[in-house]
């Protein structure tokens, strides 16, 4: 009744996109705000955001009776476009009060905008890249999610199939007790690489971290660059990350891999800073700021996520790279409960097909506790 979607145009608009999530998830415990500033950067454009620098967005509100009740991005990305040529994607998607009439409202209107930018297949949701919060919560809403992951209502996802989508990658998160030693098996290739003199795990240098930054996001680019739905960091996204993270990077959480003195692997762990925000309600003003520096000179958390793990190519499938990622984890778990006062770590997300580190994570006692789901559909001519 009275249903209308229009684009989001202005800084007070895209405001009103950021905060319709305070109304969505308002009776959700499990969620956790995110920080106003940041979610409102991720859509104001280039100078905010170097995604923009290769990519179209363009974000609608769902309106009823003047209320907003609903909401949904749809972006074209030129680095996607040379992989996937009429690829288009959507994302951000959010309804107040599971209304399925605005739901499908918001989908039809993502899709008919990319057809008019020529896409023939449409993947979602994409918030917005695979770098960013991909996929939608489809098992796990009794959890909340670790740092720079995603939650969504259950109903969603009936949603999105009713509108002809079909699932192509589930992503998993993977949750493990790092208070107690892995298995026997695990330490003991542990110490067969402690003892390899070719082999070396060392921190990060804080003393030349934008330097430290490039080499981890260079090994990042190369590993990763044959996995399903991967997009090239662009140097300005590699300059945007490591500025934005710099705050919650600690040296002893990042651990460089060398072999015969060549930097060849990288693991990036991060407290869960979910745990330090959730109570600021998204605002850092006026005291929320003062309240996460504090919280972030020696953070203590119940829980680390890993969300970037790589090995450049020439190493993949081998001993050796299962030999670098069982010692990465092994310092950072005893870094994280000594240091941190972690119980509880995440791995994640993981691609569905992605044996090498799915086998990792079952051999330190992992088990999948949160799973996303993207989707694609083919368009039809309108």
């Amino acid at each position: 009744m009275d249903l209308s979607i229009a684009p989001a145009t202005g800084r007070s608009e895209l405001r009103t996109f950021v905060d319709l999530l305070w109304e969505v998830y308002a009776d959700d415990p499990y969620w956790v705000p995110p920080l106003r500033g940041d979610a409102l950067a991720l859509i104001s454009g280039e100078a905010r955001n170097p995604y923009f620098g290769h990519a179209e967005v363009q974000c609608f509100l769902a309106r009823r009776q003047g209320r907003v009740v609903g909401r949904i991005a749809a972006h074209v990305d030129r680095l996607v476009l040379e992989r996937r040529p009429g690829l288009g994607l959507w994302g951000l998607f959010e309804v107040v009060g599971d209304d399925a009439e605005a739901g499908r409202a918001l989908i039809a209107t993502a899709e008919d905008w990319l057809r008019a930018k020529g896409m023939v297949r449409a993947q979602g949701p994409m918030s917005l890249s695979i770098w960013d919060e991909p996929g939608l919560l489809v098992d796990g809403f009794a959890t909340s999610p670790a740092v720079m992951m995603g939650h969504h209502r259950p109903a969603y996802a009936a949603m999105i199939e009713a509108a002809g989508y079909t699932g192509v990658k589930d992503l998993h998160a993977w949750e493990l007790d790092i208070a107690k030693p892995f298995p026997e098996l695990v330490q003991r290739i542990i110490a067969a690489g402690e003892r390899n003199a070719r082999v070396r795990v060392r921190e990060a240098d804080a003393r030349h971290f934008d330097q430290e930054a490039r080499l981890v996001l260079s090994i990042l680019n190369e590993a990763w660059s044959d996995n399903w739905g991967f997009v090239p960091l662009t140097d300005a996204e590699i300059a945007f990350a490591a500025k934005k993270l710099r705050p919650v990077m600690f040296p002893d959480l990042i651990r460089i891999a060398e072999v015969d003195g060549e930097p060849v692997a990288f693991m990036f762990t991060l407290p869960d800073v979910n745990e330090l925000t959730r109570d600021l309600d998204g605002r850092l003003f006026p005291f929320g700021w003062a309240k996460l520096l504090w919280r972030l000179r020696q953070p203590r958390v119940s829980r680390m996520r890993v969300p970037l793990m790589g090995v450049r190519k020439h190493l993949q499938g081998t001993r050796m790279a299962s030999l670098l990622a069982f010692m990465m984890i092994e310092y950072t778990r005893r870094a994280s409960v000594s240091r941190y006062g972690a119980s509880r770590g995440e791995i994640g997300w993981i691609l569905e097909d992605n044996e090498p580190m799915r086998s990792i994570a079952k051999a330190i006692d992992a088990h999948i506790t949160r799973t996303y789901r993207i989707y694609e559909k083919d368009l039809q001519p309108a």
